[in-house]
């Protein structure tokens, strides 16, 4: 077991596209390229056996996503070559990845999987995972039932000077000062907008609400593009005044210029309103099933 490297790319792309049946190499040296950028946020381990690589599992910290507190990892993307499978590798990886994320001080991993999945529920249940108790939402672009109206208000690329507005907003809705996560999030966005979009609502000349997602090109098997909604919140001062819809409705637009078709989001269990937002826009209960795995 090593930290997996870049020159580990192709061997990496090789063994996913002779498990899935494509190529995605570009996904992977997407991912190689942030880790590189930012290891801290990154767990990317490479197994070898007799002198080559024969196995990888990626994943990325999760710090205040989907209205989190505790810190997490999401695994993202694993593999074991064909020749080598049945040899406890794939275990033996799921190892060292937990130890290594316990040791950078997150509480859990996460990670989700198409119901029909059958061999990669069987690798979850068989590595101590169960349904995370959060629900996973997705919309097709064109099965929006989203409209705009006249007094919307008027809706912004976030900037760098939005931050102090974001962090306002979110105290009021969590409790909870999560300016860092907000910094680094916005930092992301205005780095790589290919990847992060981060939209604002302004209401008087202040941040009235905010939405942050990911193009999401790989994770987790996808082959087709998709965009994840990881940070939504609207000022409970300006509840009710279509702020929401604004900022979904302004995403969307944005995701079809993209060719994106497919959208989708995790909401907690008691976030009701939240939920009742999202069904009202088009979106439904995913295919995908989410799974967590404490760490002790």
């Amino acid at each position: 077991m090593r930290p997996l490297a870049p020159q580990d790319l192709d061997a990496v792309a090789a063994i996913d596209a002779e498990l899935g049946g494509r190529a995605r190499r570009a996904y992977f040296e997407r991912r190689l390229c942030s880790a590189q950028r930012a290891p801290e946020q990154h767990l990317q381990l490479a197994a070898d056996r007799d002198g080559a690589l024969a196995g990888y599992m990626l994943g990325r910290a999760l710090e205040g996503e989907f209205g989190r507190s505790e810190p997490a990892l999401r695994l993202e993307a694993f593999g074991v070559k064909r020749e080598a499978q049945g040899r406890g590798l794939g275990a033996a990886l799921s190892r060292e990845f937990e130890s290594a994320a316990r040791r950078a001080g997150a509480s859990e991993i996460r990670t989700t999987a198409v119901w029909r999945e059958h061999a990669l529920l069987r690798f979850l249940d068989h590595a101590g995972y169960r349904l995370a108790d959060s629900h996973l939402l997705d919309c097709a672009l064109a099965g929006s039932n989203l409209t705009t109206a006249d007094d919307d208000p008027e809706i912004f690329v976030l900037e760098g000077h939005d931050v102090e507005g974001v962090a306002r907003v979110d105290r009021r809705l969590t409790g909870r000062d999560r300016r860092g996560y907000l910094c680094r999030t916005i930092r992301e966005a205005l780095a790589d907008s290919a990847v992060r979009m981060s939209l604002a609502a302004r209401v008087d000349g202040g941040v009235a609400g905010y939405l942050m997602a990911r193009l999401d090109y790989g994770d987790f098997g996808r082959v087709e593009p998709a965009a994840v909604i990881d940070t939504v919140g609207v000022d409970p001062l300006r509840a009710r005044q279509g702020i929401g819809r604004a900022l979904l409705s302004q995403l969307f637009v944005n995701l079809r210029g993209l060719g994106v078709e497919r959208v989708e989001t995790v909401v907690a269990p008691d976030a009701l309103d939240l939920m009742a937002f999202f069904v009202r826009a088009g979106f439904r209960p995913s295919e995908r099933l989410s799974f967590l795995k404490r760490l002790a």
